[in-house]
């Protein structure tokens, strides 16, 4: 009976404690539950996810899924460009543009001899306002730089020049487009050509409004110099109430014409774009050339410019010459320097890493790239600059299988890597002497840059910096937030192949975040 009642006794007490351990375990684990929940939508679960969260202070996984997989990451491919330039170029590095001749100014102002303007991947030569503060402006007219050097020229007592203007990108080689971009995208901002004389972001901007009447011509406005495209206008106003606008734009390769057709009713606000310039090189030789003369300088030579073609950085020559005593020399004559006439220094290298990750500035991303081979590695190239990232990789422990790069932006659908590759990146760049510079250059939840307008409630205001990235089918979000509990989480989320509209993709990134930054405290 004593027998009995104790087995009794045993099974009541099991029946207690079985459910109790249970909710435990629930408790214990309430972010996983919470992301779970997120990710079991059906639309959201057709797309393939990649998370992975970790204590910065402690280095424990608090959430994974998928770490190891490797996805297509959008623009978090410039978490790894830009913190390969702060580490190897340094925060204070300066770009340093000239104007130069090898030929001689007589005492009439005669400059016998060509006038080069030399880029060395200077992305802000334009009306862009640094240091960046919550939002890009641009106070200064585009091509200011270009008409300050032209000032300059003319104070050196140039009135005349003999020989060519050349404008020369030749810093870097002539590789203007990335593997595995759109077709789609090179005539628009986003997709704008790499050259190391970068001029506005080697784009102009198109501004379109209705006419006065149903039926006429749109007006269409373009700045900066028009001159440069042919535009064929073919967009006729509508009546008002017609809408919404439907206007295309079509730019074959390596042609200056640019065909507007459409629609835009009477009634509309006006629609503006940003459009890539084909060869920012040509660009800036027109321009400058027309500056020039315009300040009454006399210009007799040609306009032309300079690039350094792909496949000549691997071909090598050799000049052999007959020293004095008789014996071989392999040294090439001395040519003396050239005479600089104009120059200007950009802003430091930090300030510039700033508006690639609060604004997600493609062009400017893959100057770095460029510079980091031109200035680390063997050549101003883009394999020459991954070849440099690989290397500075392998000192935050990530392995050349958790990533694939094909550009320095993320515009290429190529580039693959994994989560907890970002999360490797990204906690090694916490304990760097320029860490906090990366850091602080990331968008700020609800406050600037892309994130501008996400996590603006009083719960997440500022508690996120994290660098955004977006293709079609394609989102992602990598960087810092600080739980409500005081604690830094390094996190990386990647979603790949989803079909969601609208903020879909967004929200359901958003909600992990905010789940990881309301995590219960641990059960002590």
């Amino acid at each position: 009976m004593q027998a009995a009642r104790r087995s009794l006794a045993l099974l009541l007490l099991l029946l207690t404690v079985l459910p109790v351990t249970a909710a435990d375990k629930k408790k214990e684990k309430p972010l996983e539950h919470r992301i779970e929940a997120i990710l079991a939508d059906p639309e959201v679960a057709r797309a393939e996810w990649g998370v992975e969260a970790v204590n910065l202070n402690t280095g424990k996984t608090i959430y994974s899924l998928n770490p190891d997989k490797l996805f297509t990451p959008a623009s978090n491919t410039k978490l790894f460009t830009t913190a390969t330039a702060l580490a190897l170029i340094g925060p204070d590095y300066k770009f340093h543009t000239t104007i130069e001749t090898r030929g001689s100014i007589d005492k009439y102002g005669r400059l016998v001899g060509d006038l080069s303007l030399i880029g060395r991947g200077d992305p802000n030569l334009s009306g862009r306002t640094l240091p960046y503060s919550l939002r890009t402006e641009r106070r200064l007219p585009p091509l200011h730089v270009l008409d300050e050097l032209a000032d300059q020229i003319v104070a050196r007592g140039v009135k005349q020049v003999e020989g060519d203007i050349i404008a020369d990108d030749s810093y870097f080689a002539y590789e203007r487009y990335g593997e595995g971009w759109s077709q789609d995208d090179l005539v628009f901002e986003w997709g704008a050509p790499v050259s190391a004389l970068t001029i506005n972001d080697n784009v102009m901007f198109v501004s379109i409004l209705p006419g006065s009447n149903p039926g006429d011509k749109a007006f269409i406005n373009v700045n900066p110099f028009p001159e440069y495209y042919a535009i064929d206008n073919r967009v006729l106003t509508s009546p008002a109430g017609t809408g919404p606008r439907r206007i295309y734009i079509n730019r074959e390769p390596g042609s200056r014409s640019l065909t507007i057709w459409g629609n835009i009713p009477l009634d509309d606000t006006g629609a503006s774009q940003s459009l890539a310039i084909e060869d920012p090189a040509d660009f800036t030789a027109r321009y400058f050339s027309a500056q020039l003369a315009k300040r009454g300088i006399a210009l007799n030579g040609k306009i032309r410019t300079h690039h350094t073609d792909l496949a000549s950085i691997s071909t090598f020559s050799i000049t052999t010459t007959v020293s004095a005593g008789g014996g071989l020399d392999h040294r090439p004559p001395a040519v003396p320097p050239p005479l600089t006439l104009a120059s200007i220094d950009s802003a430091p290298l930090a300030q510039d890493i700033k508006v690639i990750n609060k604004v997600s500035q493609n062009l400017h991303a893959e100057l770095m790239l460029r510079l980091l081979g031109r200035e680390k590695g063997n050549a101003g190239t883009i394999e020459g600059g991954l070849e440099v990232e690989r290397g500075f990789l392998l000192q935050a422990d990530i392995r050349p299988e958790e990533y694939i790069f094909f550009d320095g932006s993320g515009l290429s659908r190529q580039n693959l890597v994994s989560p907890h590759a970002i999360v490797k990146l990204l906690s090694f760049a916490s304990r760097q002497p320029w860490g906090q510079a990366y850091i602080d250059s990331f968008p700020v939840g609800g406050v600037d840059g892309s994130l501008q307008d996400r996590f603006k409630d009083k719960e997440m205001l500022g508690r996120i910096k994290a660098k955004t990235g977006s293709l079609t089918h394609v989102n992602s979000l990598s960087g810092f937030v600080t739980t409500m509990k005081g604690e830094r989480v390094v996190f990386s989320i990647l979603v790949n192949n989803h079909n969601l509209s609208g903020r879909q993709p967004i929200d359901a990134i958003d909600g992990i975040v905010r789940a990881i930054a309301n995590d219960l405290p641990a059960k002590k």
